[in-house]
């Protein structure tokens, strides 16, 4: 834990000595609050993020739709009160309330508490300690010796926080027992937003989440997600992902999104999950390591976000989703893969165009498109159906064997085999837009985008190792100019190889060798740090962050 710790602050210690030269702080007055004043070097942190509407087209909807959509809204709203207890645990009206400043005060809110995801999880007010790595999910004051050594109940649960008995002991609450009275309010609503569905099968869904937030039994709800096809409105709520809990990446945190299908878009994708079957056979590692076979019932869809909460509205916004996250699910269903389109679009042409035209060479700045980034990303999330679920040596899931370090390789691996996919559907004819140069020139533009949330983010974390390693195997150059271009050789021959690590490391549970993959190549070295001030000083945005809500869609 203590060596977690050195990496994360000397990865934004990093950051900020080389934005440090470009930021004039000691001219600005910095602002207070009533109980905290705003660190000098995060002045610059406070316009980092873009204001995005979330908007949509909902003439073609009917009176019921929308009134279901705006229940669906009001869910989402408490799960965005739950997601600040796993983050903060203060109360969080209290605490935005003492801050007199806007801008801190919304900064605050982007971060679900007082530390900067996007710059290692740094506190950035005085008088606030380090965040815990478990978030809020287990005590303060518990270290990880006492943890593995205590034997109490669903110890390593997905749906519950870890406290301390009368006898200062360690014990677990369910989630549904811990945030009743909130859980039972979001259950009743999604049961009132049932009765207006025009989609049964949405419908069936819907009641059964409600019964599984009240249960902490969510995996005959995640089957019933899986077996709706033809429902224009979708929400993912629930507690979903891991990443909250950097400690051990065992309890999941709360997260909603409201959703609208693109119907054209969600055609043109349909057709790629037919090949996974082929695509997993064909993976570049020893046989053992792909024998598992991807469930074939999932499919491709994209969507336009109309609400986010909670986790997933947290710091960098989510552009992808794929889910569900249950192995056996995955394994008899597969998974969905939704496509989050005006997101997408808001991040490429605010974020990724400005980073090309800054860090690419010119003549491969033409290979950054939409249409590359929006199949980069669609295949990182069909590629987490590829690989492994299981350890080879009984070590039970990747995800137990490996740890806090489980979200990180996951994502890594889903960046370089979305890209192995494409490369061998391009060979087929199966894309048929955009070059091999397209995608990677994109790719390596996609890396300095989400390099920037930092550290403390998964995705960042993969990013490090991987421009790191890509580097090593000169899968880029950069010229005196400090512009990059990409040589598409040995980028193909940089995926194979790290493709193979990854798959190989995590279907050995090897956590050694998972940590020290993180601890030597998840850092920023000098060269990246000085590309990542170049988009400081030209003031382009790390991420978006959203106007939203029923107001903005005229409900």
């Amino acid at each position: 834990m203590t060596r977690t710790k050195m990496t994360r602050t000397k990865i934004a210690a990093t950051i900020l000595l080389a934005a440090s030269a470009l930021t004039a702080c000691g001219d600005k007055q910095v602002a207070t609050t009533s109980s905290h004043q705003l660190l000098p070097q995060f002045q610059h942190r406070l316009d980092i993020y873009k204001t995005v509407e979330l908007k949509a087209d909902l003439s073609q909807l009917s009176a019921n739709q929308k009134k279901m959509i705006a229940l669906l809204i009001d869910a989402s709203k408490i799960v965005d009160d739950i997601f600040w207890l796993h983050a903060f645990g203060q109360d969080k009206n209290t605490f935005l309330a003492s801050i007199n400043n806007e801008k801190i005060r919304r900064f605050v809110e982007i971060n679900y508490g007082p530390w900067d995801r996007l710059d290692g999880d740094k506190p950035f007010l005085t008088n606030i300690a380090e965040k815990p790595l478990g978030a809020q999910f287990y005590p303060e004051d518990m270290s990880k010796a006492e943890f593995e050594q205590a034997k109490f109940a669903d110890k390593k649960g997905l749906y519950s926080v870890v406290r301390r008995d009368q006898n200062g002991q360690l014990m677990t609450i369910a989630y549904s027992e811990q945030y009743s009275d909130k859980i039972n309010r979001i259950a009743a609503i999604l049961e009132k937003a049932a009765t207006f569905a025009d989609d049964k099968e949405f419908a069936h869904y819907l009641t059964m989440r409600a019964t599984a937030l009240r249960t902490d039994n969510y995996q005959a709800s995640d089957f019933a997600w899986m077996d709706m096809k033809n429902n224009p409105i979708d929400v993912v709520i629930g507690p979903i992902e891991t990443y909250e809990d950097q400690l051990y990446g065992y309890r999941a945190a709360f997260e909603s999104y409201v959703l609208l299908k693109d119907l054209s878009w969600s055609e043109k994708l349909a057709r790629y999950a037919q090949y996974l079957p082929e695509l997993q056979k064909g993976l570049p590692v020893a046989k053992k390591y792909k024998a598992e076979v991807p469930g074939s019932d999932a499919d491709l869809n994209a969507y336009n976000v109309i609400y986010y909460a909670g986790h997933s509205n947290a710091g960098s916004k989510t552009i992808a989703i794929n889910l569900p996250n249950d192995e056996q699910v995955q394994l008899k269903k597969g998974t969905r893969r939704l496509q989050l389109k005006n997101a997408m679009r808001a991040k490429f042409d605010a974020i990724m165009l400005p980073i090309a035209d800054q860090l690419i060479v010119p003549e491969q700045r033409k290979n950054v498109t939409f249409t590359a980034f929006f199949a980069n990303t669609m295949f990182h999330e069909v590629a987490h159906g590829l690989g492994i679920k299981n350890t080879l040596n009984g070590k039970g899931t990747v995800r137990q064997a490996l740890k806090e370090h489980a979200s990180a390789l996951e994502e890594g691996k889903a960046d370089i085999l979305g890209l192995y996919m494409i490369r061998q559907l391009l060979a087929k004819d199966a894309i048929t837009e955009g070059t091999l140069e397209d995608y990677y020139t994109t790719f390596l533009a996609g890396i300095f985008r989400s390099v920037r949330f930092g550290a403390s983010s998964a995705h960042g974390k993969a990013n490090m190792i991987r421009f790191n390693y890509f580097a090593e195997q000169g899968a880029f150059s950069k010229n005196e100019q400090g512009l990059y271009s990409v040589n598409v050789d040995k980028m193909t021959a940089a995926i194979n190889s790290l493709s193979e690590l990854i798959l190989t490391l995590q279907g050995n549970g090897n956590y050694q060798g998972v940590d020290k993959l993180v601890h030597e190549r998840g850092i920023i070295k000098a060269d990246l740090a000085k590309s990542l001030a170049k988009l400081e000083k030209a003031n382009i945005p790390v991420d978006i962050v959203f106007k939203q809500g029923k107001k903005v869609l005229g409900l």
